[in-house]
């Protein structure tokens, strides 16, 4: 290694690649993603094409980028050291995930963690704040416990869009189960049919519980999942419509006067069950504000939920459900 030749990875960099190896994705896509980024962009001499990397071999791939981000960090680029976070790391990926010994080679890195914690700082994503704590020698889910890191996870959620992935834990939080303190990941798909291709790659690589949620028009979704839920998974069906329609229509009022401070007649007389949307987009066009945008009215209705008393009979279950996984 006395050849190599590296341009020094900035103080950002670095936090980005720990970001990016830290994150809850497939170990192989991420792991690969971030060496052979580091080794393209890093790496001066010797030079590789993105071909070159993609045929090399894994435990090669690890050892070139490990160097160029010791050597960004000011350490020593030898063997010895303390490699404690990594055997965690590498611990916590395969409690996520069956992998197979190829991928056990990326893992297998001496990349110096401790000489970038001092980059991570208060403002940091979770991953970030997580992989920190691992320096610190604590039993991890006391800490997780602790300071809501949400990391190591637990159970995953796929739903089918932004709303829920906003309103849920805060409801969940309100009821007493907090997702960031209990390792709960929710995962916003982008729809039914986007649903039904995270849970097959989902499933078929990862060790912990998924617990699905659709809309009621996406039975037909909810069947093609159904033969490969797991013992461990679970599949909800909402009763009305999308998840805006499950929401107490006092929370939607409420929520409006916010937005408007203006609601000439009451929405419980205009909001037909499983039609709230609908509703939603007529009254924000009616009014002359701007489209209504699901993620901007799920961060309001956030802001305006305080009680249990706001919350549905069925986002209950659907919370309840959740916390027994």
């Amino acid at each position: 290694m006395k050849d190599y030749k590296v341009k020094p990875l900035t103080k950002d960099q670095i936090l980005i690649s720990l970001d990016r190896l830290t994150r809850f994705k497939y170990t192989e896509e991420k792991y690969l993603r971030v060496f052979k980024d580091i080794i393209l962009s890093n790496m001066i001499n010797p030079r590789f094409k993105r071909h070159e990397l993609d045929v090399m071999d894994y435990a090669e791939l690890a050892k070139r980028a490990e160097y160029v981000i010791n050597s960004s960090l000011g350490v020593d680029c030898k063997s010895g050291g303390d490699f404690s976070i990594n055997k965690e790391l590498k611990e916590y990926e395969n409690y996520l995930f069956n992998l197979d010994n190829e991928v056990q080679k990326l893992l297998d890195n001496k990349i110096n963690y401790l000489a970038a914690m001092e980059f991570i700082g208060e403002d940091a994503p979770l991953n970030l704040k997580w992989l920190k704590s691992l320096a610190a020698c604590c039993e991890a889910r006391q800490m997780r416990n602790l300071h809501a890191l949400r990391f190591p996870l637990e159970k995953v959620i796929i739903c089918e869009g932004i709303t829920e992935e906003i309103l849920l834990p805060e409801f969940a939080r309100i009821l007493g189960y907090d997702f960031d303190k209990n390792g709960v990941y929710i995962w916003s798909a982008g729809g039914k049919n986007q649903v039904v291709k995270l849970f097959y790659k989902l499933s078929a690589q990862l060790k912990l519980p998924i617990f699905v949620l659709l809309d009621k028009d996406a039975l037909e979704n909810s069947q093609e999942i159904e033969p490969k839920l797991r013992p461990i998974d679970k599949i909800y069906l909402l009763k009305n419509g999308e998840f805006e329609d499950i929401l107490p229509i006092s929370l939607v009022e409420k929520t409006l006067l916010y937005a408007t401070e203006n609601i000439s007649s009451p929405v419980s007389d205009q909001v037909q069950i499983g039609h709230t949307v609908e509703f939603l987009e007529e009254f924000f066009k009616n009014r002359g504000l701007h489209e209504f945008k699901k993620a901007e009215f799920a961060g309001m209705v956030k802001e305006n939920i305080s009680e249990c008393m706001e919350i549905s009979e069925e986002i209950k279950s659907i919370i309840e459900a959740i916390k027994n996984l």
